[in-house]
């Protein structure tokens, strides 16, 4: 039997490529397990399910190595637990077999490339906060209404006329950014007297 598993680094990533990919390898849809998460958390439910479900004699399938595991050892504890199951793993199509110099050789080779991969996606991404720190523009999201549309709502919520509902209603936003937006407003009226 196939077991498949797919998984994606964020919540905004389809996992439909690696889905229908699986697929094309011949695994059953209702046999594909997956995981949506991000950065190199152990905890991986779908990856844990799939491979409860292998029983010996089955093939794990994933489209690409760095879908299992992000770090070499991650990779090669995953690997080794496959094979003592009696689980080969197959990899786009090709089943290695981690106790065979060529295979062990290849899988640690692809391992360390995704986890150098990881690091230097990890290392820009700090070394760009940094920049965007030192330059001030590091603030988080920008606000979703504009400077004018923030005194419009300090404004009709002073009036006491307009409950922070109301005004979320009327612009399109929760309350949530609807109490932001009236802080912010003080906060700018403050610093303009």
């Amino acid at each position: 039997m196939l077991i498949g598993y797919a998984r994606v680094s964020r919540d905004k990533q389809d996992l439909a490529a690696q889905v229908e990919g699986l697929e094309r390898l011949g695994v059953d849809a209702e046999r594909i397990y997956t995981d949506k998460l991000t950065g190199r958390t152990a905890a991986r439910p779908g990856l844990q399910s799939a491979i409860a479900a292998t029983r010996e004699g089955d093939t794990f399938v994933v489209t690409k190595l760095d879908r299992l595991g992000r770090s070499v050892p991650d990779l090669r504890d995953i690997t080794h637990d496959l094979h003592a199951r009696g689980v080969a793993l197959q990899m786009a199509g090709t089943i290695y077999d981690p106790t065979d110099p060529f295979g062990k050789f290849f899988l640690t080779t692809l391992a360390a490339v995704a986890e150098f991969e990881a690091d230097m996606i990890s290392m820009r991404t700090k070394e760009g906060l940094a920049v965007a720190r030192a330059k001030g523009r590091l603030n988080g999201k920008p606000p979703k209404l504009s400077q004018r549309q923030h005194m419009k709502v300090l404004t009709e919520y002073e009036s006491g006329t307009t409950t922070p509902g109301e005004l979320a209603q009327d612009y399109g936003v929760d309350r949530a950014t609807i109490y932001r937006t009236i802080d912010r407003a003080k906060k700018m009226r403050e610093g303009s007297q």
